[in-house]
């Protein structure tokens, strides 16, 4: 790979193309609008930094074709952390988004924005001076006056830059995530009344719309999208994004990262082959992520070198990201090799990737975000007077969220915790599945922040974590202008626990626990939250609390994710 434009001109002269040469220039083909080239007799303005500007190269394995970026150097400016915000749409509003397609019955688009950063104007003061890629203007002073790759500003000028059309046409930034907005609108069809999404992850968008392409149609009058790249969805931050008619004769959107993952499984592959001598390599067959009986907490292993914890490191980051694009089948074993990333041993790299032997032998999997309503039985959730204990609470709405449009949404929660499963510290897990309507919206497994001395606090512990986390997403709903009609509907596994929440005559005298046990009696009070005793077989919520293996991990796996096992109904 070439390091300067010389390097690259030089092995295209040895190899008899031109590959690299037209790379070159198609770039300065897009770029060159950024600079306002200084003539002999003029000076750089007072106030102006001066920063280097390179080009960068690359090779596209899909394709092999050849691509160069004139790159500045931010890392030599003192930009204020204001102006350092780039567009990233949360993955949790991404999966409500996909789900309110499907539940109104609307279609999804999506965009890239062509050179999107060099479309806004630039927010720093900046020159430099012309490198070879310029020609026969190599060696001028210009003025950077445009967003150029590699400022610390450039994606906050971006997005001030989309902001500023986003409202033109009509738009508002959601208070709950700034980078999806939204905007009242009429069916052409029937009349009826629903918001419109737009959803920016940076200069990838994603348009839900009854008419997308209208609306993506004006995004590209007013900066260009790239030829081909606009339409039906392809892949979507890393993961194929389709629609699909499930069993039910219901249209679902989807999530799978299976070519993600594939891809990171040849990767790792390789570079344990190439740069790491193959001390270590990938299980041919894994059948669950973790080997039987193993604890990273207790791992005594040999501490690893640099070089390998530096793979370890980059491995649990690859992994992390598969997690919150939809393989909550490993988020349990992630979170734990993830508490040992300062100092990774021998048996944490091993077990890294053992998961990744998992990972190659069930690489396809969707998140399927089902639109239908599930069947709760109402009766199980009764209704007291808290009035004597917690007086007339209710729950806060917020004053400013948009007027509801569209249909409404049921959501559910299970909630689950390990007592005491952490063998150094003795530190429980919570674990909990967030759904709306039949759709895994979020999901948390995480170790508890304190030593809880029963079942009973780690469980009330775990629960309250769970409201907060429900608190929010009520919150990020209403903001969106989605319709709530009821509280969100809580399942757990431990009867003492749901009794003690539920009942408003329970009392608890441990000090300990008492700020989860009425933080937990309070939301039950306000009629945010209604909970409910759920069998611990039918807990799909066991799976983030501990490693599992064989049967129950297929049970609890096949009811939550599509095509991984095909031999399990769905929850």
């Amino acid at each position: 790979m070439p390091k300067t434009v010389q390097e690259a001109l030089a092995i295209d002269k040895k190899l008899g193309n031109t590959f690299w040469a037209d790379s070159i220039a198609k770039e300065m083909k897009n770029v060159r609008v950024a600079f306002k080239i200084l003539s002999d007799d003029q000076s750089v303005p007072i106030g102006y930094q001066k920063i280097p500007c390179h080009m960068v190269f690359d090779i596209k394995m899909e394709d092999f074709t050849r691509k160069a970026r004139l790159v500045a150097g931010g890392h030599k400016t003192d930009a204020p952390p204001t102006i350092t915000y780039a567009s990233v749409v949360s993955r949790e509003t991404v999966r409500i988004a996909l789900l309110m397609a499907a539940l109104n019955d609307l279609d999804v688009k999506v965009g890239d924005v062509l050179n999107a950063y060099i479309t806004a104007p630039i927010t720093e003061k900046v020159w430099t001076v012309l490198g070879p890629e310029f020609g026969n203007e190599a060696g001028k002073s210009a003025i950077i006056v445009r967003a150029l790759y590699g400022l610390k500003s450039s994606g906050a000028a971006f997005r001030a830059h989309l902001a500023s059309f986003m409202r033109q046409m009509g738009y508002t930034s959601c208070k709950a995530d700034p980078d999806l907005w939204y905007k009242a609108e009429t069916r052409s069809s029937d009349g009826s009344r629903y918001y419109a999404y737009i959803l920016c992850y940076v200069d990838d968008i994603l348009c839900i719309h009854d008419d997308p392409m209208t609306v993506l149609n004006r995004i590209n009058d007013y900066m260009p999208l790239k030829p081909g790249s606009v339409g039906d969805p392809d892949i979507y931050l890393g993961a194929k994004l389709r629609r699909t008619r499930l069993d039910n004769n219901v249209w679902a959107w989807s999530l799978s990262p299976s070519k993600y993952v594939e891809q990171a499984v040849k990767n790792c592959q390789q570079h344990l082959k190439d740069k790491l001598n193959g001390k270590y390599q990938v299980p041919a067959r894994a059948d669950n992520p973790f080997p039987v009986e193993y604890k990273p907490e207790t791992d005594t292993s040999d501490p690893l070198d640099p070089e390998h914890s530096s793979f370890y490191q980059h491995l649990i980051g690859v992994m992390r990201w598969m997690v919150e694009l939809g393989r909550v089948d490993i988020a349990t074993e992630i979170s734990l090799l993830s508490s040992h990333l300062a100092y990774p041993r021998e048996g944490h790299l091993e077990a890294a990737l053992h998961v990744m032997g998992y990972l190659r032998l069930k690489h396809n999997s969707r998140l399927v975000f089902d639109p239908t309503y599930p069947k709760i039985d109402m009766d199980l959730f009764p209704k007291y007077d808290w009035t004597e204990f917690y007086g007339d609470v209710e729950e806060a709405i917020p004053p400013d969220m948009p007027e509801p449009l569209g249909k409404d949404l049921d959501v559910r929660m299970m909630c689950d915790s390990d007592h005491a499963g952490e063998q150094r510290t003795r530190r429980s897990r919570t674990g909990f599945l967030i759904f709306c309507n039949m759709a895994l919206i979020d999901w948390v497994s995480k170790r508890q922040a304190t030593i809880e001395t029963s079942v009973f606090g780690a469980e009330f512990v775990a629960m309250k974590h769970g409201i907060e986390k429900l608190r929010g997403l009520r919150y990020k709903l209403r903001m969106m202008g989605i319709p709530l009609t009821g509280p969100s509907y809580i399942f757990g596994d431990n009867k003492s626990q749901v009794t003690n929440s539920t009942r408003p005559e329970s009392t608890l005298k441990k000090k300990c626990n008492s700020i989860c046990y009425h933080a937990v009696r309070e939301s039950v009070a306000m009629g945010e939250s209604a909970i409910t005793h759920f069998k611990t077989g039918f807990n799909f919520s066991d799976l983030m609390t501990k490693v599992t293996h064989g049967n129950k991990r297929r049970r609890l796996v096949g009811g939550i994710l599509y095509d991984i096992y095909d031999d399990y109904p769905k929850q």
